[in-house]
């Protein structure tokens, strides 16, 4: 069965559901997206997922063409036409069709469209035995030129650290700010943990402000373990006693090595066995569900 895909509220096989190519989404990234997971029939944080859209939209003041109640049933309604009861969710909205210039205001109708489709992002033996990654030799751009909240199609600046990442033979890599300071990796948030601390860098030098990352602060809290945001380099997590990346599709993955030196014992620790069983558990009960 070919997958359905929504666009603007409208259903059409894989193979023939088109974009326009004057689409401001394609021709200047302008616009915002989600990556959402189902789990077992259960959308994990759908609520926080819609609400981050919907502000990344308005703080580009791009106005999406339904409301929130609506843009949740439409997510439903594209994960039971396809029969996904565990599916990986890309919500997109665009500024919509304009011409070759860059007024948004050539653009009135925005359009949206949302894929439902199965992801496994690394393989289970990262997650066994896990990652090696690198420090980007691309830096993070200013968080006063893009706000790092807005989580938006322009993505240039990851891909191009990610083949940073690609050319080391590795999967990831840490992205720096000018000053040097961790923000993030090309598609995950970043934790280390020093002396049962957990630590992962503010979102103000740069990084979004994850779902998982989110998830896996309070899941630490409730168990006691010290959390903070703070500024760090990649000295200090050289090192930690253990690392972990966090992100939808990723959910919690270790890292074991950075620029080829060992973090810790070499495997993935302790802690991140800890939080990662019990992310497993919450994303079991916190969310949407819904029936095929």
């Amino acid at each position: 069965m070919s997958l359905k895909i929504c666009i603007n509220g409208k259903f059409y096989d894989k193979e023939k559901a088109r974009i326009s190519v004057f689409d401001h989404g394609l021709l200047y990234g302008d616009g915002v997206f989600e990556g959402i997971r189902s789990y077992s029939g259960l959308i994990f944080r759908l609520k926080q997922h819609i609400d981050r859209l919907y502000n990344s939209a308005k703080a580009i003041r791009l106005n999406i063409p339904i409301n929130k109640e609506k843009m949740t049933r439409e997510v439903i309604s594209t994960l039971k036409k396809n029969k996904l009861t565990n599916a990986y969710i890309r919500l997109v909205v665009t500024r919509g069709v304009g011409d070759l210039g860059l007024d948004p205001r050539k653009c009135p109708h925005p359009t949206y469209f949302i894929i439902t489709d199965r992801i496994k992002l690394y393989p289970q033996e990262f997650y066994e035995n896990g990652l090696h990654i690198v420090t980007a030799k691309t830096k993070r751009h200013l968080p006063e030129a893009l706000d790092p909240r807005i989580k938006s199609l322009n993505y240039l600046n990851n891909i191009l650290a990610k083949i940073n990442a690609i050319d080391a033979g590795v999967e990831e890599a840490i992205m720096l700010t000018h000053e040097e300071y961790v923000t993030e990796c090309t598609g995950d948030n970043i934790f280390m943990i020093k002396n049962s601390r957990l630590i992962t860098p503010p979102s103000e030098l740069g990084a979004l402000e994850g779902i998982t990352q989110d998830a896996v602060i309070e899941i630490a809290r409730k168990n006691k373990i010290h959390v903070s945001e703070k500024k760090i380099k990649v000295k200090d997590l050289y090192g930690a006693d253990e690392c972990f990346l966090t992100g939808t599709a990723a959910e919690l993955i270790p890292v074991v090595k950075i620029d080829n030196r060992k973090i810790g014992t070499g495997n993935p620790g302790p802690i991140t066995e800890f939080l990662t069983l019990e992310f497993h558990k919450l994303t079991k009960k916190d969310g949407v569900r819904y029936r095929i």
